[in-house]
């Protein structure tokens, strides 16, 4: 079974109208389906325009690190020993 990309879904027949597709997905990508099966995905110009990615800062990865030290250390010993 394929994975879809969106929890939006329509047919090949709802796109005879795109306008009532688009407005019942509130902006976000559209599986389209034929015969129970993805055959693309109709993606609105406002879910296309995304924000530039944001990048941590090295004190926020640091933090990070130091928040999950506990879960991480027994790995990072394992891996030592390699």
């Amino acid at each position: 079974m394929t994975r879809l990309h969106t929890n939006h879904i329509c047919t090949i027949t709802e796109l005879r109208e795109p306008q009532k597709v688009l407005a019942r997905s509130g902006g976000k990508p559209v599986a389209i389906m034929k015969n129970s099966k993805c055959v693309g995905y109709l993606v609105p110009e406002e879910a296309s325009l995304q924000e530039e990615p944001r990048y941590a800062s090295m004190d926020e990865v640091m933090r990070y690190f130091e928040e999950t030290r506990d879960q991480t250390q027994p790995v990072l010993d394992y891996l030592r020993d390699k």
